[in-house]
Protein backbone atom coordinates (compact mmCIF):
# COMPACT_ATOMS: atom_id res chain seq x y z
CA UNK A 1 0.00 0.00 0.00
CA UNK A 2 1.05 3.93 -1.13
CA UNK A 3 0.57 6.25 1.22
CA UNK A 4 0.89 9.85 0.20
CA UNK A 5 0.51 12.81 2.08
CA UNK A 6 -0.33 16.83 0.37
CA UNK A 7 -0.28 19.84 2.15
CA UNK A 8 -2.62 22.60 1.25
CA UNK A 9 -2.68 25.40 3.58
CA UNK A 10 -6.37 26.70 2.10
CA UNK A 11 -7.87 23.77 2.87
CA UNK A 12 -9.89 24.18 6.04
CA UNK A 13 -10.27 19.94 7.02
CA UNK A 14 -8.48 17.13 6.44
CA UNK A 15 -9.93 15.25 3.38
CA UNK A 16 -8.99 11.26 2.54
CA UNK A 17 -9.44 9.65 -1.09
CA UNK A 18 -8.44 5.94 -1.78
CA UNK A 19 -7.12 5.22 -4.77
CA UNK A 20 -7.74 1.10 -5.97
CA UNK A 21 -7.61 -0.75 -8.92
CA UNK A 22 -10.98 -2.57 -8.27
CA UNK A 23 -13.48 -3.22 -5.07
CA UNK A 24 -11.50 -5.98 -2.44
CA UNK A 25 -12.56 -7.02 1.14
CA UNK A 26 -8.88 -5.09 2.12
CA UNK A 27 -10.47 -1.74 0.90
CA UNK A 28 -13.91 -2.43 2.39
CA UNK A 29 -12.17 -3.05 6.07
CA UNK A 30 -9.78 0.25 5.32
CA UNK A 31 -13.08 2.22 3.99
CA UNK A 32 -14.61 1.39 7.41
CA UNK A 33 -12.01 2.02 9.76
CA UNK A 34 -11.70 5.54 8.50
CA UNK A 35 -14.91 6.84 9.01
CA UNK A 36 -15.03 5.27 12.29
CA UNK A 37 -12.10 7.75 12.89
CA UNK A 38 -14.13 10.69 12.43
CA UNK A 39 -14.13 12.11 16.04
CA UNK A 40 -17.91 13.55 16.90
CA UNK A 41 -17.85 16.02 19.26
CA UNK A 42 -19.24 15.62 22.81
CA UNK A 43 -22.90 16.98 23.51
CA UNK A 44 -22.30 19.39 26.68
CA UNK A 45 -25.23 20.65 29.21
CA UNK A 46 -25.08 23.93 31.04
CA UNK A 47 -28.74 24.29 32.30
CA UNK A 48 -30.94 23.75 29.44
CA UNK A 49 -28.66 24.70 26.46
CA UNK A 50 -26.97 22.10 25.12
CA UNK A 51 -23.11 22.78 22.99
CA UNK A 52 -21.58 21.14 20.83
CA UNK A 53 -17.57 20.24 23.06
CA UNK A 54 -14.45 19.42 20.35
CA UNK A 55 -12.85 16.94 21.52
CA UNK A 56 -9.68 18.85 21.06
CA UNK A 57 -10.77 21.18 23.90
CA UNK A 58 -11.61 18.53 26.18
CA UNK A 59 -9.49 18.18 29.25
CA UNK A 60 -11.05 15.98 31.03
CA UNK A 61 -14.15 13.64 32.04
CA UNK A 62 -15.01 12.73 35.43
CA UNK A 63 -18.14 11.18 37.42
CA UNK A 64 -19.13 12.80 40.29
CA UNK A 65 -22.53 12.61 42.54
CA UNK A 66 -23.90 9.71 40.10
CA UNK A 67 -23.51 12.66 37.16
CA UNK A 68 -20.90 12.58 34.21
CA UNK A 69 -19.38 16.07 33.69
CA UNK A 70 -16.18 17.29 31.34
CA UNK A 71 -13.93 20.39 31.68
CA UNK A 72 -12.88 22.33 28.99
CA UNK A 73 -10.22 24.58 28.41
CA UNK A 74 -11.07 27.77 30.08
CA UNK A 75 -12.19 25.59 32.94
CA UNK A 76 -15.66 25.44 31.90
CA UNK A 77 -17.47 22.11 32.99
CA UNK A 78 -20.53 20.65 31.20
CA UNK A 79 -22.88 18.26 31.94
CA UNK A 80 -22.45 14.81 29.59
CA UNK A 81 -25.48 12.13 29.80
CA UNK A 82 -22.86 9.63 28.48
CA UNK A 83 -21.41 6.86 31.13
CA UNK A 84 -17.78 7.14 30.89
CA UNK A 85 -17.73 3.68 29.52
CA UNK A 86 -19.69 5.43 26.59
CA UNK A 87 -17.14 8.19 26.02
CA UNK A 88 -13.97 5.75 26.64
CA UNK A 89 -15.77 3.96 23.03
CA UNK A 90 -16.64 7.65 21.77
CA UNK A 91 -13.21 9.69 22.57
CA UNK A 92 -9.78 9.37 20.23
CA UNK A 93 -8.02 6.20 21.36
CA UNK A 94 -4.70 7.91 20.53
CA UNK A 95 -5.45 11.31 23.00
CA UNK A 96 -7.35 9.93 25.87
CA UNK A 97 -6.89 7.51 28.31
CA UNK A 98 -8.64 6.49 31.20
CA UNK A 99 -6.78 6.96 34.75
CA UNK A 100 -9.14 5.49 37.40
CA UNK A 101 -12.78 3.82 37.60
CA UNK A 102 -14.30 7.47 37.93
CA UNK A 103 -11.69 9.57 35.18
CA UNK A 104 -10.92 10.07 31.45
CA UNK A 105 -7.79 12.81 30.46
CA UNK A 106 -6.97 14.23 27.50
CA UNK A 107 -2.87 13.52 27.11
CA UNK A 108 -2.30 16.50 24.90
CA UNK A 109 -3.73 18.67 28.17
CA UNK A 110 -1.31 17.06 30.41
CA UNK A 111 1.15 20.11 31.34
CA UNK A 112 3.21 18.07 33.99
CA UNK A 113 3.59 14.15 35.57
CA UNK A 114 4.75 14.21 39.07
CA UNK A 115 5.84 10.21 40.08
CA UNK A 116 6.10 9.88 43.75
CA UNK A 117 8.03 7.62 45.66
CA UNK A 118 4.80 5.85 46.90
CA UNK A 119 3.94 4.61 43.13
CA UNK A 120 1.29 7.50 42.77
CA UNK A 121 0.98 9.54 39.66
CA UNK A 122 -0.31 12.86 39.85
CA UNK A 123 -1.06 14.79 36.28
CA UNK A 124 -1.77 18.52 35.69
CA UNK A 125 -3.97 19.75 33.76
CA UNK A 126 -3.06 23.20 33.53
CA UNK A 127 -5.74 25.34 34.03
CA UNK A 128 -8.36 22.19 35.15
CA UNK A 129 -5.85 21.40 37.92
CA UNK A 130 -5.04 17.94 39.36
CA UNK A 131 -5.88 14.34 38.19
CA UNK A 132 -4.49 11.11 40.40
CA UNK A 133 -3.97 7.68 38.88
CA UNK A 134 -5.38 5.01 40.32
CA UNK A 135 -2.97 2.16 41.02
CA UNK A 136 -5.26 0.02 38.54
CA UNK A 137 -4.45 2.44 35.48
CA UNK A 138 -0.83 3.21 36.39
CA UNK A 139 0.89 0.23 34.02
CA UNK A 140 -1.30 1.74 31.34
CA UNK A 141 -0.21 5.31 31.55
CA UNK A 142 3.73 3.96 32.05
Amino acid sequence: MQVEVKLDPERKEIGIVVLAPAPSPELDELVRRLEAEQLSPLRGWQEDTMTLLPQSQVVRCYAQDKRVYATVDGGTVYLLRERLYELEEQLDRGKFVRISNGEIINLDKVTAVDLSLTGTIRMTLGEAGYAYVSRRYVKKIK
